[in-house]
């Protein structure tokens, strides 16, 4: 009959709460068993609890690239492999050296681009000069405007370069776009700097100093090209003929060429030296081909 307290309002989980309280003390000291409510009710919700603990399942194991950490879609993630390391595997060692050649061209290109887009302001006024402005200025094709913008370009692929624009291949975007700002910023100093040295010269007060504070050559860096004794002259013999406040920035995107152009080279001599161990291999296990034996030949010959 334990359906009769929960039909007429009484809680079913402690049967003995209706009873009389002398019959309950009766029946607490002479039962030989001591009755506590909810007691089993509560140990089956602590070992519910802990089973399900138990098995409870370790989120699966997704790649980085999987917008949800939490092991969600993972049997959609299992065969996932990086772009990059599929292109290594399928790629031919032309390929790979196209991708050197190709990514040194594109930073050229990178700089041109981050350059016009530095000198905007004067290219708009080299264009609004062409369309509408004076006679004077149109009689001579606008020529302090086009300067104005060939010097601005000029500093601006040189702060770029020295700074390393799109030097690192696969660096994250925010990177170049903060180091095309800086180079921004260098210029309009260096306009600032020449408006102070005219003012006190002027005034004949002390010339200020300018500091463009562009990276140098470290020389605990061992991977720091140094130029050789012919390259210095030419390079001295360009400098000469530049402004004093010019030189740093040009020597330093000098040199940065420099560094470009022996990575370039130390990544073709590495893919160079792999071709090489791979021929090397196959000759050790005779199955060397026919393009192997012409190019030990030629290898022997330089």
């Amino acid at each position: 009959m334990g359906w009769l307290p929960s039909i007429f309002g009484g809680d079913a989980s402690n049967p003995l709460g209706k009873l009389d309280p002398k019959l309950r003390e009766f029946l607490e000291k002479e039962s030989p068993v001591r009755y506590i409510p909810n007691q089993r009710a509560a140990s089956t919700q602590r070992q519910d609890a802990g089973a399900a603990a138990e098995t409870k399942p370790e989120p699966a194991a997704v790649p980085a690239a999987s917008l949800y950490q939490d092991g969600r879609y993972a049997h959609l993630w299992k065969n996932y492999r990086p772009l990059a390391e599929v292109e290594e595997e399928t790629s031919t060692d032309h390929d790979k050296l196209m991708s050197v050649l190709e990514g040194y061209k594109e930073r050229k290109a990178a700089i041109a681009k981050a350059g016009l887009e530095n000198c905007a302001p004067q290219q708009e006024e080299w264009i609004n000069c062409m369309k509408s402005g004076s006679w004077e200025d149109q009689l001579q094709m606008c020529r302090h405007q086009v300067r104005r913008f060939e010097r601005c370009y000029t500093m601006q692929s040189r702060f770029l370069r020295a700074l390393g624009y799109g030097s690192v291949a696969g660096r994250p975007s925010e990177v170049d776009e903060d180091i095309q700002l800086h180079a921004d910023a260098l210029f309009q100093r260096m306009l600032q700097h020449e408006a102070e040295v005219e003012k006190a010269k002027e005034n004949g007060t002390l010339i200020p100093t300018f500091d463009p504070s562009l990276p140098k050559t470290n020389a605990a860096n061992t991977t720091n090209i140094k130029p050789s004794e012919e390259l210095q002259k030419q390079w001295k013999e360009k400098l000469d003929q530049l402004p004093e406040d010019e030189r740093p920035a040009e020597e330093a995107a000098l040199r940065a060429d420099l560094q470009a152009k022996a990575d370039v080279a130390r990544n073709v001599k590495k893919i160079w030296d792999a071709k090489r161990e791979e021929r090397e291999v196959r000759r050790a296990e005779g199955q060397a081909t026919f393009s192997d034996t012409i190019a030990a030949l030629f290898s022997r010959g330089k």
